[in-house]
């Protein structure tokens, strides 16, 4: 039997096109009387409402001034409002004074307006989707060269994520009590550990020491010069995060997420296989390996096969893209970490774009830590240093000497800066001055030889801040040439070797 036909009465078709937006004039003068016979309504409805979210704009409009003046200590009723709102060209259309005065007639009581409250933002959240799904719609029949079909997905996603967060109905006081209860809770799974991290773990035990781990819901900022060993180093606490995933029990199937802005995937993956082959990239890169050199190659892309590493080498990537792709992780896969190579690299967000550099860092920042509480997982994000740092004698680096470090340092919860004496040392090699002695250069010399040996294969990291713990500095060895940090071994922990 054929279906029944799709009917083409033109009234019909009307009424499906010529759909009305969701409100509720009355909820919205329920509402507006209740507080102007009991301005204590307000209490319960102001911290998620505004004159933005009433569909009748002349609501909108007494609720505005109502608001002014219950913020200024006045009481708001019909006979104060009057002065407010007797030339306004819309409360006079509306009726003016009478309008005010049948409010009250339209009055509930105090106990339902918060119900009443939340039904006028319920009704303007269902607003608000329409609109932005005819924008979608219309931007997507609207081909431009500019924007891809996965640049708008990531454009409207973020600006659902805004809808979401903006004014939300959550939140408020919670009771000593409870956030007692939870900090008892968070002690004893800290005493269950017996000393074991809380956070994801660097695979750097004294780093892990100084940190208690890479916390979820922090954002780490680790910063340094070029040369320095920030990607490095990125890359080997993200190669010991996804090991302890793989590794472990209780965050089994967990992934890290790294985004190289600077590389390419390919690049970072030579990079983890000579560091954990113990074999020199450029050897790699340029077939000059050995019979052997290759056989340990092989072995060591077997043990890195499995690994849950995921790299998104996309450049100008924007921090909605890194949400929405961080976000397909946790929810496709499980998230244990994302790190971002680097902060200076990120593009702003097409309405986030600024003449000001600073401003537009600021935002990227943000964004960041929005994303690690969202997300509840560490956010490690790299990040360049000014050339500041070249200028003084002393070349460690100090929070000051971070790019827009203003923003930066305020949103971070640590900060760390990778240092290497070596590098500058082997730099400066003293050569004798005219007037100089040979003595005199060769005092000087054997002093630059001494500071070579002490500082040779020696890392520093200056953790400058962190708002949960201490601060201080933790030195790590580290193998230029196979770009591989691990743990620092003082001589004097090293055994005394025997001779017979």
């Amino acid at each position: 039997m054929p279906s029944p036909l799709r009917s083409t009465d033109p009234a019909e078709s009307a009424g499906d096109i010529l759909r009305t937006p969701p409100h509720n004039y009355e909820a919205e003068r329920a509402l507006l009387g209740a507080i102007l016979m009991n301005n204590r309504a307000f209490e319960r409805v102001n911290e998620f409402l505004d004159e933005t979210h009433f569909a009748d704009p002349v609501n909108g409009r007494i609720f505005q001034a109502v608001a002014k003046l219950i913020e200024q200590g006045h009481q708001a009723n019909p006979v104060t409002l009057k002065t407010y709102l007797e030339r306004d060209e819309l409360i006079i259309n509306a009726g003016g004074i009478k309008y005010l005065a049948s409010l009250a007639g339209s009055a509930v009581t105090i106990i339902n307006s918060g119900d009443y409250g939340k039904l006028v933002y319920d009704l303007y959240l269902r607003r608000e989707l329409i609109a932005l799904g005819e924008n979608m719609v219309n931007e997507a029949f609207e081909s431009t060269p500019d924007e891809s079909a996965m640049g708008q997905i990531e454009k409207t996603e973020q600006q659902l994520f805004n809808l979401a967060s903006k004014n939300s109905l959550e939140g408020g006081f919670a009771t000593f009590e409870n956030a007692l209860r939870v900090a008892i809770e968070l002690a004893e799974a800290a005493h269950r550990r017996e000393g074991n991290l809380a956070g994801v773990t660097t695979g750097l035990r004294d780093l892990d020491s100084k940190l208690g781990g890479l916390h979820s819901s922090d954002l780490l900022i680790l910063a340094g010069r070029p040369s320095m060993g920030k990607t490095a180093l990125a890359t080997t606490m993200a190669f010991n995060a996804a090991r302890s995933f793989r590794e472990s029990t209780e965050d089994k199937g967990k992934r890290v997420a790294f985004f190289s802005l600077e590389m390419s995937a390919e690049q970072l993956a030579t990079r983890i296989l000579a560091e954990r082959s113990k074999i020199n990239s450029h050897l790699i890169r340029t077939g000059g390996l050995s019979n052997d050199d290759f056989a340990r190659l092989v072995v060591a892309s077997q043990e890195l096969g499995d690994l849950p590493l995921d790299i998104d080498d996309t450049p100008a990537v924007t921090v909605s893209a890194i949400r929405t792709r961080c976000r397909r992780l946790a929810r496709q896969n499980g998230l244990g970490l994302i790190v971002i190579d680097y902060l200076q690299l990120i593009a702003p967000s097409r309405g986030e774009r600024s003449e000001n550099r600073v401003q537009e860092i600021s935002a990227i920042t943000r964004g960041l830590k929005a994303l690690a509480k969202e997300l509840n997982v560490p956010v490690l994000a790299l990040s360049q240093l000014s050339r500041a740092v070249e200028q003084r004698e002393d070349k460690r680096p100090q929070l000051s000497d971070l790019r827009e470090s203003g923003t930066i340092e305020q949103d971070s919860d640590v900060v760390m800066f990778v240092f290497r004496e070596q590098y500058y040392l082997e730099r400066s090699e003293p050569s004798q001055k005219p007037e100089e002695n040979s003595e005199k250069f060769t005092e000087r010399h054997t002093h630059w030889v001494e500071r070579c040996n002490i500082a040779h294969n020696v890392a520093e990291v200056l953790v400058a801040k962190q708002r949960h713990g201490p601060i201080g500095t933790v030195k790590l060895h580290f193998e230029a040439e196979f770009t591989h940090f691990s743990d620092h071994i003082d001589s004097g922990q090293v055994p005394e070797q025997i001779g017979y």
